[in-house]
C-alpha cells in the first residue's frame, strides 16, 4: 500500500445513499437494556489496555449488558493488515476502528477500543465519527516508566536496540488526552480498581436502559 493515504479520507460516492434501517436506536436501547457508547482506551503500550479492556467485557457481558472488545493487535490481523505505523498510517487505522465502532453502537452495543492512538487530532477525528455523546475517553495514565519496565511483548527493548521504528513514547511522540472522561493510573492501581473506575463512568447509560 502506498504511502500516501491522501485518498483515504474521501466522502462516499455522490452515487452513494445511506439506508436507514427500521429500527430506531430507542427500539435497541429498550431491548439491549443500555445506552450504546465506545469506551476509547488510549496509552503506552505496557499501560494495560488490552488487559482492562477484555476484563471490562467480561464485567459488563457478566451483568447482562452486551459489550465487545476492539483490539489493536487483533484488528491488525485483519482489517488493518496493510498498515503501517507512520502517522499518516495511524491515522487511517484510527478512522477505519471508529468507523466499526460507530457502526457497533448504532447496533446498541457497548465497544470498548483498546488502541494506543497517541495523536490527539486522531482521537478527536474518532470522537466525532462516533459521535461525542457516545465517546468516552479513558486515558490508562500510567508512565512510560512503568510501562517500560513491564514490557510485556518486549517492545520497548526492541524499541530501544533500534528494531521497531516509529516506536510510541520511543521515537514517536504520545500526546495524552487533554479532557478524558475518566483517568485510570494503571500503574499505581490494580486491573479490579481500574474496570470499576471505568464501570462508575458508564453506570447512568446502564441504569437510564433499566
Amino acid at each position: 500500500m502506498p504511502e500516501n493515504t491522501a485518498n483515504l479520507d474521501k466522502k462516499p460516492h455522490c452515487n452513494v445513499t445511506w439506508q436507514r434501517s427500521l429500527v430506531s436506536p430507542a427500539e435497541r436501547t429498550r431491548l439491549l437494556r443500555q445506552e450504546p457508547a465506545t469506551i476509547w482506551l488510549t496509552g503506552l503500550s505496557g499501560a494495560g489496555k488490552s488487559t482492562i479492556a477484555f476484563q471490562l467485557e467480561k464485567q459488563l457481558v457478566a451483568a447482562g449488558h452486551p459489550a465487545f472488545v476492539l483490539d489493536g493487535d487483533n484488528i491488525r490481523h485483519g482489517l488493518c493488515r496493510d498498515l503501517g505505523f507512520s502517522p499518516d498510517y495511524r491515522h487511517e487505522n484510527i478512522r477505519r476502528i471508529a468507523e466499526v465502532a460507530k457502526l457497533l453502537n448504532d447496533a446498541g452495543l457497548l465497544v470498548i477500543v483498546a488502541f494506543i492512538s497517541p495523536f490527539l487530532r486522531d482521537r478527536a477525528m474518532a470522537q466525532e465519527i462516533v459521535g461525542p455523546e457516545r465517546f468516552v475517553e479513558a486515558h490508562l495514565s500510567a508512565d512510560i516508566g512503568v510501562c517500560e519496565a513491564r514490557d510485556p511483548k518486549g517492545l520497548y527493548r526492541k524499541a530501544r536496540a533500534g528494531e521497531i521504528p516509529e516506536f510510541t513514547g520511543v521515537t514517536s511522540p504520545y500526546e495524552a488526552p487533554e479532557r478524558p472522561a475518566v483517568v485510570v493510573d494503571t500503574g499505581r492501581m490494580t486491573v479490579e480498581a481500574s474496570v470499576n473506575a471505568i464501570m462508575d463512568k458508564l453506570a447512568p447509560r446502564l441504569r437510564r436502559s433499566l
